[in-house]
Parts: structure tokens; C-alpha cells; sequence
């Protein structure tokens, strides 16, 4: 394999809201650094989001791929270096990281920040994708507003789906909650609270057999009994999948400590995976929130954790530095 010349201060693996914040603030304390975002999934999930209403900054709100656009532009405007191809191996575990891309070219890097996410698990139907932002979301937050006086469909049985189920209530005319079992997994305080919201219905003991399409838009599914095998058709013009999330850390397994659902455990309130010079933020350590605003802030922190860890290297005696200015 070829081996760039080189040791860079800081290299950053994803792209999305955390990814080019990290490279935003890295850049303007000088650290001159190469993110590393994708060969095909370049910005993140906001990509496939068609109108963003709830990123502070923008009243009249903003397309998903607009948003990731400007703030790609935005660090690269202060020196970040970006690279639409993917990271297929790591070794994090010296003192030097080692980082090789689909060219087989080995970065070096004194610190890496891990961005690369998480993403919703899917139903594997023909026409999700095609339809995604057309009718067809995994995030309630994101899109419910856009949903007003619709008949809307949640799959899911967890606490996701039962909080999806019951926020889009605030827009929804009503709610079927389609669920494979005949008892929900969700948490019984959550239970209660669906049950106990007339305008949320349930459809247990069922499966999304079929996504059926009109014009390039949701225009209702079909559902199957998951005992009799029956079909039968549910109109709705809004599909929401709650089934979870899988975050993206295959690549670190065996070097970067994860917890039992696969995310990347950080040394709270700081972004320090259990490898010195390792950082990790956004979605890929995110269980709860899961927001564009909430990976921008952390990739924030996890800028200013690997600024302070550089100074420290460089400068063992002295006190960390105050972080980098807004």
C-alpha cells in the first residue's frame, strides 16, 4: 500500500452536521484538517431530507442537501480538507493513527474525530427510498409538521415508535401503529400513554407487505396478518418507520469500546473514546436525540476536546487552552 508523507493533526471520519462542524472549528484553530466523508452517502441523513424547519438560522426553513452544502462550504472556507471517499481500516491504537481509504493510500493522523453516524433501519421494500421525503420518513421530529390533517401509519412496537406515534398526534388527524407481535416492547409508561391517545390505533399482529405510490408521492400501504397471511389495504398519505437505529462503527470493533446497542462509549461530558487521541460525535454516540443541531454541537465539543489534546502533546506542562472562539 502507498503511504501519504505526513502526519496530520487531526483527520475526520464522516461527514453530516457533527463531521464539518468538527472540521469548521478545527480549521479556524489551525489544525488543518482532512475529513474523510463518503464515496456515495457525502452530508450525512440530512441528505435525503427534502425541508429543514427546525436548524436555528433559518425562519423559512432549508433543504436538507442545502444545509450540509453550506456547512461543507463553510469549513473549507477556513481551510478544512475534504475527500468524498471512505475509510476501510483503522489501526487507532498508537500513538500515530493509521487510516487507509478505498485506494488503499495510509493517512496518518496525530488525533481522529469519529462522525460517521448512525442509520435508520429500513423495511427492505421496493419504493422506501424512492418515496423517502415523498411520504415516507424515519423521523417524526424532522417531518411531522409536514403531516397535518393526514392519516399517518408509525411501524414500530419500542419506545421510538411509541414516541413518534404519539408527537405526531400534535399533527395528525389520526395514528395506526403497525406492529408484527400482538404485545408492544415499549416500556409500559409509554404504553399507557398511546393507549391512552384517541387518536393513536393499532394494528398488531401485522407487517408493511406492500408501499404503494402515486404520482411520485405515499399513497398508502398494503398491510399482511403476520398469522393468516391475509392482506389488506390501509390508505395513508405518511409512513413513519420506527424500527430503530444502527450506528455506523463496524470499522472500530475491537479498538474503540462500544456499549451493548454498538454506539461508541465517550467519557461524558468530553468526547474521549477509551483511545487517547480518539474522539467520537453526533449520531454515532447519540441514543437520544439524534438531531441535526444536537451532532453539530457535540462535533463542536469534540473539536475543542482534540485542540486542547494537541496542545497538551505539544506542550506537556502547560495549563489546556481556553476553547476555540465562536
Amino acid at each position: 500500500m502507498d503511504q501519504t508523507d505526513g502526519i496530520r493533526d487531526v483527520v475526520i471520519i464522516g461527514s453530516g452536521p457533527a463531521g464539518y462542524t468538527a472540521a469548521l472549528y478545527t480549521a479556524r484553530a489551525q489544525l488543518k484538517p482532512l475529513l474523510f466523508g463518503s464515496s456515495i452517502f457525502v452530508g450525512g441523513s440530512l441528505t435525503t431530507t427534502t425541508e429543514v424547519e427546525n436548524f436555528p438560522g433559518f425562519p423559512t426553513g432549508i433543504d436538507g442537501p442545502d444545509l450540509m452544502d453550506n456547512m461543507r462550504a463553510q469549513a473549507e472556507k477556513f481551510g478544512a480538507e475534504m475527500i468524498d471517499d471512505d475509510i476501510v481500516s483503522v489501526d487507532l491504537t498508537g500513538d500515530i493513527k493509521l487510516l487507509t481509504d478505498s485506494a488503499g493510500t495510509v493517512h496518518r493522523a496525530k488525533t481522529v474525530i469519529i462522525a460517521t453516524g448512525s442509520g435508520y433501519r429500513k423495511l427492505g421494500l421496493p419504493k422506501e427510498d424512492e418515496l423517502s421525503g415523498r411520504g415516507v420518513s424515519w423521523c417524526a421530529t424532522c417531518d411531522g409538521f409536514f403531516f397535518r390533517d393526514r392519516d399517518i401509519v408509525v411501524v414500530g412496537g419500542g419506545d421510538t415508535a411509541m414516541e413518534e406515534a404519539t408527537f405526531l398526534t400534535r399533527f395528525a388527524r389520526s395514528v395506526t401503529v403497525v406492529h408484527r407481535r400482538s404485545t408492544l416492547r415499549a416500556s409500559k409508561a409509554m404504553q399507557n400513554r398511546a393507549f391512552a391517545d384517541d387518536k393513536i390505533s393499532f394494528a398488531f399482529d401485522s407487517e408493511i407487505a406492500e408501499i404503494k405510490e402515486e404520482n411520485g408521492m405515499l399513497a398508502g400501504v398494503v398491510l399482511r396478518d403476520t398469522i393468516t397471511g391475509e392482506t389488506r389495504d390501509l390508505d395513508t398519505t405518511g409512513l413513519f418507520i420506527a424500527i430503530g437505529h444502527d450506528p455506523r462503527t463496524e470499522l472500530f470493533t475491537g479498538q474503540i469500546d462500544l456499549d451493548d446497542e454498538g454506539y461508541i462509549k465517550v467519557d461524558a461530558p468530553s468526547t474521549r473514546t477509551n483511545l487517547p487521541g480518539v474522539f467520537a460525535a453526533g449520531d454515532v454516540v447519540d441514543h437520544t436525540y439524534r438531531q441535526a443541531i444536537t451532532a453539530a454541537a457535540s462535533g463542536c465539543q469534540a473539536a475543542i476536546d482534540t485542540e486542547r489534546h494537541l496542545a497538551a502533546l505539544a506542550h506537556p506542562a502547560a495549563p489546556e487552552p481556553a476553547p476555540v472562539s465562536a
